[in-house]
């Protein structure tokens, strides 16, 4: 009991005595007491154990509180759950912002790559060399005025011919429509054009080539799926494209046939807005679509979260 006048003492071990009996009250009268070490003994001390202002100290070699104790196995159950419940997902929303930043800085790295190794020119007998004279094994797909082919230039580079069939007064509009629009267009989510062949008897868009075809052939083939990040990975990038052409670009731009077959989807998945044939250029003040008119984005979305 006389330890308690022990005014001035900071120190106090009195661990491995195998002392028994209740821990004294008056050790509580030690105001100036840091450290205080009853190990390795045998005391009861219930006073002492209930003592709000040392029970449970971690300078304090003794036992935690059963109050405490027990808030802390339930704090811990708590957490425990919580992980047990959170994890999972937390660990999918970082793999998946890990992805599309990895995916982001691979496509900025190759955004302009067909531009930079571009062809200033390129011949007729260049793209028919490269595309194996047009052969329809080379055919990626084909529209109401042009063919699209496959082809591989000398130095190795991958690329898309559009060729427009020049016996229909409207491929002569579109070709030029394409030219005058995709010429000024720089986006991430929009076909890229490496350069173009044209003559009196000839017209041909060299174009970005995209290894994994349109968005309607993953969207309606029973040998190929889109999970669900990767088809809201596609609605972004279209939406992306979508708004840079209504509101990124000095004057607006109207595609005017948008659909799954005019997506087109890169090495990385990474969606590209193709065939701006019968697309328009609005003067200041237009309106790009009436008041409560369904939008070509809208459409587009509904087809893509249509699950089969």
């Amino acid at each position: 009991m006389e330890l308690g006048n022990l005014k001035k003492l900071q120190v106090l071990s009195l661990a491995e005595n195998e002392f028994t009996g209740s821990v004294p009250t008056s050790i509580f009268n030690m105001s100036t007491l840091k450290i205080l070490d009853l190990g390795t003994n045998k005391l009861s001390g219930q006073s002492f154990l209930s003592n709000d202002a040392l029970c449970g100290d971690s300078r304090f070699n003794v036992k935690p509180c059963a109050i405490q104790s027990s808030k802390r196995k339930k704090a811990f159950f708590v957490l425990y759950i919580i992980l047990i419940v959170g994890l999972p997902f937390l660990v999918l929303a970082l793999a998946y912002v890990f992805l599309s930043l990895l995916r982001t800085k691979k496509n900025i790295g190759q955004a302009d790559v067909s531009l930079v190794k571009g062809h200033e020119r390129v011949s007729y007998y260049e793209l028919e060399h490269a595309t194996e004279g047009f052969n329809e094994s080379n055919l990626l797909g084909n529209g109401s005025f042009s063919m699209v082919y496959k082809g591989i230039f000398k130095d190795g580079t991958l690329f898309a011919a559009k060729v427009f069939n020049i016996q229909l007064e409207s491929a002569f509009k579109s070709f030029d429509t394409e030219c005058e629009i995709l010429r000024n267009l720089r986006h991430r989510n929009l076909i890229k054009v490496i350069t173009s062949c044209s003559n009196l008897d000839f017209k041909a868009l060299v174009l970005e080539y995209m290894p994994n075809g349109t968005l309607d052939k993953w969207l309606y083939s029973h040998n190929l799926f889109l999970d669900l990040l990767q088809r809201l990975d596609i609605m972004i990038d279209v939406a992306s494209a979508m708004d840079y052409l209504h509101n990124g670009y000095s004057t607006p731009v109207v595609h005017c046939d948008l659909k799954p077959s005019n997506v087109l989807l890169d090495q990385e998945m990474v969606a590209h807005v193709s065939d701006f044939g019968i697309a328009k250029l609005l003067g200041a003040g237009r309106l790009l679509f009436k008041q409560g008119q369904l939008q070509p984005l809208d459409i587009l979305l509904q087809s893509m979260v249509k699950m089969e």
